[in-house]
């Protein structure tokens, strides 16, 4: 590509930031975004009191500063960015929030929405938005972020993990536009952030707390970066084409950049799956496989001699397919395993976030049934095809398989089982009201109507 219509295409996005109306979105996309907020803001509820996020809190509380922003659920005012930042960690702490963004019916790797959407609700705090702004402006930080992964052919062997690089670029178009940055500053922001970005996938490989951490520093990022662009800063002139912009640095370069002003200002692409089980996206058709299994034959674990999960190659080599070991933080050890999740649906017959606590990631039961079982490899090459076949003591085998596991746009949830996800949440968390958590659902459900995002934050407080 030449450097012109590079230009034109980082001009467009500007242009899209900065003159995009509530009015030109489509109401299913406007729904979708009602309900991946609610998905969000029940998933934050969930993970608000994971031991992490309060030693976070207190580094925060500690650090001080300007108290403009709400930190969800504690309710104290700390520095938008920092706010933003945790709340963003909470959302991600069960790893439950809305995944893979969806084009054209392909799915592709990432987990936007948990940034984006803290992002957006701390922000439209500081500005104190109206509810056709909050979506307006989300769904704008979702689709920048949507379509600069999709144009970059993401593939997890270049070991960058794309929450702590795509994302920021969303959080700053949200941020640019909340704050009316005009035209010249949006772009410096783009520039600014690009020297931000960053995130290895060693975290999950080594099963660490950070495995969040890219969740936060992207929405930190792109409001920092953001507000130095309206102070005057400047930055690099094209953060995604430049001789050392994203493409050239994070990517193998762009290999689709039709898809980042294909039906721009028209389409708004966002996350599109909508996890039933608090873990890794990947273990989800080995739980679907095995909970269909235990309903359909109501098998016991002491009559279970062995279980074996077929997946692809690509699977077994994945951290997801590796053996089951407890390291230095328990919780991502077992959420990022295939053999833990497995043995919590035979045994347990559902896989929810009190699954992921100390106590039962140490249950003896468990540890010694993920021992029996076994990873084989399919010969399709599908991630998302796996078969669980489960074999008795006395002989018998069961077979279960998906194609597309539950959550997915082609094998969705639906609205009812999505409330019926935020009240686990709700419940699970013991933080919100039930009455505040009844209203905050109330209020996104008719957020079209909300006079101010501060009302609805205000709910989300002890």
């Amino acid at each position: 590509m030449n450097t012109n219509s590079e230009n034109t295409i980082l001009d467009k996005i500007i242009t899209t930031i900065m003159e995009t109306r509530f009015e030109d979105i489509n109401q299913a996309t406007i729904d979708h975004a009602k309900n991946r907020i609610t998905d969000v803001v029940g998933c934050l509820i969930g993970g608000a009191t994971e031991p992490s996020n309060l030693q976070m809190l207190d580094i925060f509380k500690d650090f001080g500063g300007k108290p403009e922003s709400t930190i969800l659920i504690y309710g104290d005012k700390v520095p938008a960015q920092n706010a933003a930042m945790l709340n963003s960690l909470m959302a991600r702490s069960f790893d439950f929030e809305p995944v893979s963004p969806m084009v054209d019916g392909t799915s592709f790797p990432g987990h936007i929405s948990g940034t984006t959407v803290m992002t957006a609700l701390t922000m439209g705090e500081v500005a104190d938005i109206n509810g056709r702004e909050l979506i307006t402006s989300l769904l704008l930080g979702d689709d920048i972020a949507a379509r600069i992964l999709i144009a970059s052919g993401f593939e997890f062997d270049q070991g960058w993990d794309n929450i702590g690089t795509v994302n920021a670029f969303g959080t700053t178009a949200i941020t640019g536009r909340l704050l009316g940055l005009d035209r010249r500053q949006i772009r410096n922001a783009f520039g600014i952030v690009l020297n931000q970005i960053a995130g290895s996938l060693q975290i999950v490989w080594d099963g660490t707390t950070s495995f969040k951490l890219c969740q936060g520093l992207s929405a930190r990022s792109g409001i920092f970066s953001t507000r130095l662009a309206k102070a005057g800063w400047t930055g690099p002139d094209d953060a995604l084409f430049g001789q050392f912009g994203y493409y050239n640095l994070y990517t193998k370069g762009c290999k689709n950049p039709q898809a980042l002003t294909k039906e721009l200002g028209k389409e708004f692409y966002s996350d599109g799956t909508f996890k039933p089980y608090p873990c890794c996206r990947i273990t989800h058709g080995p739980i679907d496989c095995s909970l269909a299994l235990v309903n359909k034959y109501g098998l016991a674990a002491e009559d279970i001699q062995e279980v074996i999960v077929y997946a692809s190659a690509g699977v077994l080599k994945h951290i997801c397919g590796q053996p089951f070991r407890i390291g230095d933080y328990p919780h991502a050890n077992a959420a990022f395993n295939i053999r833990y999740t497995v043995a919590t649906a035979l045994l347990r017959k559902s896989v929810r976030p009190e699954h992921f606590t100390l106590e039962s990631i140490n249950d003896p039961a468990l540890m010694a049934f993920t021992k029996i079982i076994k990873m084989s490899e399919l010969p399709e090459a599908d991630l998302s095809r796996v078969k669980v076949k489960v074999i008795t003591k006395d002989g018998r085998e069961h077979l279960e398989s998906t194609e597309i596991p539950r959550g997915d746009p082609q094998n969705p949830l639906s609205k009812e089982e999505l409330i019926d996800k935020f009240w686990t949440n709700v419940e699970f968390g013991r933080t919100v009201t039930r009455e505040n958590a009844k209203k905050a659902l109330e209020m996104i459900e008719n957020l079209e109507n909300l006079n101010s995002v501060r009302d609805l934050t205000r709910l989300l407080v002890v």
